[in-house]
């Protein structure tokens, strides 16, 4: 944890005093996480829900068959299944 020092004017000060106890923070220090966290929520709002995930997964992307055609699910699955039931025989 790195701790952070900021230089206020007095006018900045008066501010931060106000809103202090607008929201009925108890101090400076939770205020400004609260502050930090707002703002973080706000960037993370204009991103969609895969890029807050990480992305698509690597295997979709490489993934040359169109899985959303349910006939292509289909093939893959049997082919999985088939993979499963010989690794079994040995």
């Amino acid at each position: 944890m790195s701790m952070l020092n900021v230089r206020l004017n007095e006018e900045d000060e008066k501010k931060l005093l106000q809103v202090l106890a607008a929201i009925k923070a108890d101090n400076k220090s939770e205020l400004i996480k609260r502050l930090i966290n707002d703002q973080w929520l706000a960037l993370q709002a204009g991103r969609t829900f895969v890029e807050r995930r990480g992305g698509h997964p690597e295997y979709l992307i490489t993934n040359k068959t169109n899985l959303s055609i349910r006939e292509n699910r289909k093939k893959k699955f049997a082919q999985y299944l088939e993979s499963k039931k010989t690794k079994r025989k040995i």
